[in-house]
């Protein structure tokens, strides 16, 4: 096969055909069956070495240009980015040629996105907010249950690398927190043993 892709940060097993990058893309979209941004692809591809930046921008603005994928001005993780979507014509790509690439390649590329939907998800229901104070940062997290807030505290730190730290390892996983905060204030010492392990 012959490689005409720049393979810049393409590691072992990843793309370095600009045909197979086209059609990874399809099946990305196709499979998840959600928009996503431009960045959102390329942040996919490049975190798991599946193919290079240039090469994942270039094949997105081709197929965009060709109606190969549509393009849409909204989506659950960037509301105001233009985001890609699957269409008929990328589905049929996805469905006949999908074999063609490494069942690797595929399933690396699909999880991230999927990964990359849950965490957008999470961050939109379990909204943290850091207010900056005359003291330091006070961070304020909220656990959504639908339209309530289930939880909601605010918690001290000194500067802003740790407020963005809290931020983030809240949004990892609000559920656990809230979890072992419940069994912390209902006594429920088994629980909250286990959830410490």
């Amino acid at each position: 096969m012959e490689f005409d892709a720049l393979t810049g940060g393409v590691e072992p097993g990843g793309l370095r055909n600009k045909s197979d990058i086209r059609l990874l893309i399809c099946y990305l979209l196709s499979s998840i069956d959600a928009p996503l941004s431009k960045q959102d692809i390329v942040q996919i591809m490049q975190e798991n070495g599946l193919a290079n930046y240039f090469e994942v921008m270039d094949s997105l603005s081709e197929m965009v240009e060709k109606g190969t994928v549509d393009l849409v001005a909204y989506n659950a993780l960037h509301e105001s980015e233009e985001c890609i979507l699957c269409n008929s014509i990328s589905r049929n790509i996805a469905k006949q040629l999908d074999t063609t690439l490494p069942l690797s390649v595929r399933d690396r590329a699909v999880t991230a996105a999927f990964n990359l939907l849950a965490k957008a998800k999470r961050e939109k229901e379990n909204h943290v907010d850091i207010v900056e104070t005359e003291q330091g940062y006070q961070v304020e997290c909220h656990i959504s249950g639908g339209k309530i807030d289930l939880m909601f505290f605010k918690i001290y730190v000194p500067d802003l690398h740790q407020a963005r730290m809290v931020k983030e390892k809240f949004q990892c996983n609000p559920q656990r927190i809230y979890s072992i905060l419940l069994a912390s204030v209902t006594d429920d010492t088994t629980l909250l043993a286990q959830l410490l392990q």
